[in-house]
């Protein structure tokens, strides 16, 4: 394995740029080679559906159908096309990359793909496509539709996967439901995290005020189950992998998550890529989501190979806990098109409804306008 290439990020960007090559000691090295070499002979398995990418499929190897088809079916024929895939290696939901990585799915379908890894800020992973420091990247839905709103050149091109929010509360003060919370606090990693927004939502069906019926609390996002320890906030909210870890302990209740009631076929997570990039190179565009949602569904069949490839790139966590995570994401159900486009809407209105989005924006204009089809 070459040494780990650590790139500061150039105009003042805070963020670390880790190349793919960058592993925990002692984990087995990059097997690009391997997979450029082998990539032919690896089957997958994937089902094709309307309205939605894949399902889940049967256990042998068959046609995946032309939406995720590789141009040519026996491998690339020609040089593989360098892209950048921004990401958070620390964000379990995020697994369909580096497992598409690791068992050449990338390879199938043309593409060298290089990780570009942005710690926990989806922002600064956002402005890295829109100001081409990347191509594409995945990230969560309820945190890229504000900048998006406000005109970064990015366009979303696929859900990948529902769930992976979790809202947990102290049964010692009784919050075992959204209902219990008026009046409580809420610790939370900072206030534009898709948790808060999310679970606003919940609160403002429940007829709590999002602004004004609760106290949001921030803290560091590896302390948020100590503040309720410790009585300062009596529920917290985040995402796995940290909080299904936390959800172990018997001091705290799971009270929802974003797979909740009328959000259980709601897509969570998101591809997206740079505008220039579609409108210039669309193929690419296409390759590269095609192969992210064979990834997905990947991760759907087979859970573990999902967990150890994650964990190979510096996911925390067992391999066991990390599998049972991703069983509980919906990595089965990956909307595009007409479908991705609803579910978009539908979230533009909700987050207008809590004054994340402008009241005057007009949510089925504003989905069509961040939606690109590279699909068809």
């Amino acid at each position: 394995m070459s040494a780990a290439r650590i790139v500061r990020v150039a105009h003042g960007f805070p963020e670390t740029f880790m190349t793919d090559e960058l592993r925990q000691p002692g984990s087995p090295p990059s097997r690009r080679l391997l997979l450029r070499a082998g990539a032919a002979a690896l089957p997958f398995m994937l089902a094709a559906g309307p309205g939605r990418a894949w399902g889940p499929g049967p256990a042998v190897p068959f046609d995946p159908g032309p939406l995720c088809r590789p141009a040519a079916a026996e491998g690339p024929a020609g040089p593989l096309k360098p892209v950048k895939l921004a990401w958070n290696a620390t964000a379990i939901c995020t697994a369909a990359a580096p497992l598409a990585k690791e068992t050449g799915i990338f390879t199938r379908h043309g593409l060298d793909v290089e990780f570009v890894n942005f710690g926990g800020s989806t922002e600064a992973l956002l402005e890295a496509i829109a100001t081409g420091k990347a191509d594409a990247g995945i990230g969560m839905a309820l945190r890229w539709l504000k900048p998006l709103e406000q005109g970064f050149d990015v366009k979303v091109t696929a859900g990948l996967h529902g769930g992976c929010l979790r809202l947990l509360g102290s049964r010692a003060a009784g919050i075992t439901e959204v209902a219990a919370l008026k009046g409580k606090t809420i610790a939370i990693s900072d206030h534009a995290s898709p948790a808060k927004n999310f679970f606003g939502l919940l609160l403002a069906k429940a007829g709590i005020d999002p602004e004004t019926g609760v106290d949001w609390r921030q803290y560091p996002v590896d302390l948020l189950n100590l503040a309720v320890e410790k009585g300062e906030a009596q529920a917290l909210a985040d995402s796995d992998p940290r909080t299904w870890i936390w959800r172990k302990d018997p001091n705290l209740v799971e009270v929802a998550t974003n797979l909740s009631g009328d959000y259980a076929d709601r897509t969570c997570c998101i591809v997206a890529a740079r505008g220039s990039l579609i409108r210039n190179d669309r193929a690419t565009a296409s390759a590269l989501t095609r192969a992210i949602l064979e990834g997905g569904h990947r991760v759907h069949e087979n859970p573990e190979e999902a967990a150890r490839a994650f964990a190979g790139y510096g996911g925390k966590g067992s391999v066991e806990d990390l599998a049972a995570m991703l069983r509980s994401q919906h990595h089965g159900d990956r909307p595009v098109g007409a479908d991705l486009k609803r579910q978009l809407v539908l979230y533009g209105d909700e987050l207008k409804s809590v004054n994340v989005l402008k009241r005057t924006t007009d949510t089925a204009k504003f989905a069509e306008r961040i939606y690109a089809d590279v699909l068809s």
